[in-house]
């Protein structure tokens, strides 16, 4: 039997409830062949999951096992794991994927095109899928810690799922045991409607909450519950390599002259960090940085391991985000002492936590890294060469667009130097130079705020540049502006530098 017992409110009038079992009287569980039996062959599958955590586990393992001809279209709101992405793609189960990947199998696919992959920002998701901009979900597969007839509290991640178990028209929830019950203290489920009428967000700091830990559903929508102990594919932060440690030092002691002269600073400083190893990185180098009394707060779409240590440090107030992206020590820590993070910790679906209006009313101070960056401030995060994809957009997009401060943080070369990623013109642009304000490699910065294109080019190449490519950069730069035009270009020594002479 569900117990249930009151906690602190949310709302004025409205109790969050403590969950304290995994599934009331009333449901009874099958198995995940069972449940996968009731996913049509060419169905669109929403599944939860973000930052690679929070995704269902047993159903599509059980879809690709199966042995039917499946041609399905997934959709998630971030990264999922390999049950889904590496699985699934093997068994030829998926004929259209989006918005976002991070597996090798599924990105190959992607690239050979034997799936149709779209790239699409996160922050709208929620509104496409409501609006039919995208696939309308037959089915909804999910994760939860617990689950009642019209409820269910998520996992490690809450994305989408709301709005993919309201548009979805069937519903199977994987109820893990691997997740600790203490992760309902993190939720704050709230929705404000899709366009156009979607309602204001009272949402005035990062701390705020607005709802409950709770997804509701219509009951009758619900066709299976699994119950799992499957544990989720932990992130793997790599060693910072000296280049990393470099960003992340020049990334600082800018911050700090910002702070001195930039008013929106005066008191606080929101930041949102790009997921992965080079985020975590620089995450990390705030630890030992003087603030000068004011709050580090926190808003972005995925928690990492270096903000639960500045957590701990005392040094960080709050982090909100979608997603709880850690690392097996990571996950360790949270799961050990979740009580210690539980105030300081909230989970809002993707669109809030990616939403431009509260990335603007927070003076977010969007911390991003690339594939590249050109001469003139534009930005590749997605496509080598321009045409072979390695993951998507995902929120970055949404943060540099809309941060008060947009900054990308990258090494000037690949770890092997012998590529440069500051290039003359790159060959696919996620981010253009409008929504650029500052560049940061090892080398130095590149405040390219009040620059024009001319002088864009000259910061980067002697801030950011490698010393190894300067000269090549430059002597491209000195060609193309014998030419005409706001930011001229030689289109036929573009794709050969820098191995053809100037």
């Amino acid at each position: 039997m569900l117990e249930l017992s009151q906690t602190t409110s949310t709302n004025e009038g409205e109790t969050a409830m403590e969950i304290t079992s995994r599934l009331t009287d009333k449901l009874e569980p099958v198995s995940p062949q069972e449940a996968a039996t009731l996913v049509p062959d060419t169905a669109t599958v929403a599944v939860s999951g973000f930052g690679s955590v929070g995704y269902p586990k047993a159903v599509p393992v059980s879809l690709a096992g199966s042995g039917r001809e499946l041609a399905l279209t997934i959709l998630s709101a971030g990264s999922v794991g390999d049950e889904i992405d590496t699985e699934l793609i093997e068994a030829g189960a998926i004929e259209r994927r989006l918005p976002y990947q991070s597996r090798a199998a599924s990105r190959e696919a992607a690239n050979a095109r034997v799936i149709a992959f779209q790239d699409r920002h996160i922050s709208r998701l929620g509104d496409d899928v409501l609006l039919g901009n995208v696939p309308s979900p037959d089915i909804a597969v999910v994760e939860a810690i617990a689950a009642g007839s019209d409820w269910f509290i998520p996992s490690m991640s809450l994305g989408q799922t709301q709005t993919f178990v309201e548009a979805a028209e069937s519903l199977i929830i994987e109820v893990n045991h691997a997740q600790p019950l203490e992760l309902q203290r993190f939720h704050d489920v709230s929705r404000v409607g899709p366009p156009p009428r979607s309602q204001p967000i009272e949402l005035t700091h990062p701390g705020q909450r607005l709802g409950t830990p709770r997804v509701t559903f219509n009951s009758d929508t619900l066709v299976a519950v699994v119950e799992t102990d499957r544990k989720d594919q932990a992130y793997e932060f790599r060693t910072p390599t000296a280049a990393d440690t470099a960003v992340a030092d020049n990334l600082v002691q800018f911050l700090r002259a910002e702070m001195d002269t930039n008013p929106a600073l005066a008191d606080s400083m929101c930041l949102q960090f790009g997921v992965g190893s080079l985020g975590n990185a620089l995450v990390g180098a705030f630890e030992d940085t003087n603030f000068q009394g004011r709050d580090l707060l926190y808003y972005g779409e995925v928690i990492q391991d270096g903000l639960l240590d500045l957590l701990d440090a005392g040094t960080l107030e709050v982090a909100s985000a979608t997603s709880l992206a850690l690392s097996t020590d990571g996950t360790r820590q949270l799961f050990e002492n979740p009580e210690r993070y539980a105030d300081r910790i909230i989970l809002r679906p993707a669109s809030l936590s990616n939403r431009g209006s509260l990335i603007d009313r927070f003076g977010v101070v969007a911390v991003n890294s690339a594939l590249e960056v050109d001469l003139y401030g534009h930005v590749n995060s997605t496509h080598i060469g321009g045409t072979q994809i390695r993951n998507g957009i995902g929120g970055s997009g949404d943060f540099t667009r809309n941060g008060m401060l947009s900054i990308i943080a990258l090494p000037s070369t690949t770890q092997n130097g012998d590529i440069s990623r500051i290039v003359p013109k790159v060959p696919h642009v996620d981010h253009t130079e409008h929504d650029v304000d500052v560049v940061v490699t090892e080398h130095g910065v590149a405040d390219i705020r009040p620059l024009s294109p001319v002088e864009v080019a000259e910061t980067l190449i002697d801030n950011c540049a490698d010393p190894d490519y300067r000269d090549a950069l430059q002597r491209y730069l000195d060609a193309a502006r014998t030419e005409s035009g706001h930011e001229p270009h030689l289109p036929s020594l573009v794709q050969s530098w820098p191995d053809d002479e100037i």
